[in-house]
């Protein structure tokens, strides 16, 4: 039986290891797909800028070839009738046109140097395009790797192991997810000063146009930090959706009173919140189990129900936290509808049982067509979370 047990220990330090090095490998390859990403628009926007400063070269061309011909055409009505002209006008002359020659061969010469620039830009951000699409094609096969290593590891443990080591590694799954989660959200807050490096090359681009056209340059940079700005918004909003930090600063019922209350005014969906009793220290398990709930029963609702109102309660007991969920929308048959675990999907039906009854507690879905739906939860208070670090 020992050897038994070292042996699931083995394999499971494999599994481990293996999905280690597969997450590892994984950022990896999203480091390099957003480098080629940031490439491609660095290229993008140098090549407008070429094709511009081309277009600007060409018409130059176009005047000095012009100036030239004129020149040309004085220096022949010179030599025809010199004896009229002094010296020095005949010496300006040949000089000028001895200039504008010049001048002509460094201009074409420098519209050959664009157009290779242009040809050589163009085969770069065709590559790094290609390198893109390559390395989002190794996210999404190292990913159904993982998905498909992670289950089945689930699925192992539940048969070896039992009823209370599945609960176990269900917890850990559960609490793995939402560091995920956390860890995603801290890249998400740190990292767009990076992703905005396009947005530094305009400002650089709006900054040349000051001493072009500075109302230009004034309505460009107005509109760049309108920018900024929704994207700043658009940032906090993913951060809020994928782990509200209230949750660990203030607590369940605040972060649920702030979430439902910016659901209401987002979706014109009115929604009553009502509380009794209160409990300090739910463990972090029963608390995102709780908030995840609210979240997704609410994105069903907006989704399916066309509800005008919704009611969320939530009772505090001696020994167990109750939730009710209910809405006046079209419904379901609750028989019909197939509760099943979407592996695209986000925190459905069968996700929301599964962690209620990981915490030992009770789901019960009653909903009629025509006659809305009501979502109860009911989820023991002298649960321990157990220590899974």
């Amino acid at each position: 039986m020992a050897s038994y047990k070292l042996d699931i220990a083995k394999m499971d330090d494999i599994v481990k290891k293996t999905l280690d090095a597969m997450n590892l490998s994984k950022k990896e390859i999203c480091d390099i797909a957003e480098s080629a990403r940031r490439e491609c628009n660095n290229l993008e926007q140098e090549l407008e800028l070429l094709k511009k400063q081309a277009k600007e070269l060409i018409e130059e061309v176009e005047i000095k070839e012009k100036e030239l011909a004129e020149s040309k055409k004085k220096l022949l009505l010179i030599n025809k009738n010199f004896d009229k002209f002094s010296q020095d006008e005949l010496k300006n002359a040949y000089e000028k046109a001895d200039n504008l020659r010049v001048e002509l061969v460094v201009k074409r010469e420098k519209e050959q140097y664009f157009i290779k620039r242009r040809n050589d830009l163009e085969v770069r951000i065709k590559d790094s395009y290609r390198t893109v699409q390559k390395a989002d094609g190794l996210m999404a096969h190292v990913g159904v790797a993982l998905e498909f290593l992670g289950g089945d590891l689930k699925n192992i443990s539940s048969q070896i192991e039992g009823l209370q080591q599945k609960q176990m590694l269900g917890l850990k799954i559960i609490k793995a997810q939402e560091e995920e989660r956390q860890r995603v959200a801290r890249e998400i807050h740190d990292g767009p000063a990076q992703s905005m490096s396009n947005v530094v090359l305009k400002a650089e681009i709006c900054e040349k146009l000051i001493d072009v056209d500075i109302e230009k340059s004034r309505l460009e940079l107005r509109n760049l930090k309108k920018i900024v700005r929704d994207c700043l918004v658009d940032v906090r909003k993913i951060i809020y959706n994928l782990r509200p930090m209230s949750l660990d600063d203030l607590g369940l019922i605040p972060t649920l009173q702030r979430y439902l209350a910016t659901f209401q005014e987002e979706h014109s969906i009115n929604v009553i919140f009502r509380t009794r009793g209160s409990c300090e220290d739910l463990s972090t398990a029963v608390t995102l189990t709780m908030f995840r709930i609210v979240q997704e029963a609410l994105n069903n609702t907006k989704k399916y129900a066309n509800a005008k109102q919704i009611s969320v309660s939530i009772e505090f007991l001696d020994e167990r936290i109750v939730l009710i969920i209910s809405d006046d929308g079209v419904g379901f048959n609750v028989d019909e509808i197939k509760v099943k675990q979407d592996i695209n999907g986000g925190f459905g039906l069968f996700s929301m049982r599964e962690r209620v009854e990981l915490l030992e507690g009770e789901m019960e879905i009653k909903s009629k067509s025509g006659m809305g739906t009501r979502l109860s939860v009911s989820i023991p208070l002298t649960h321990k979370e157990r220590d899974l670090g």
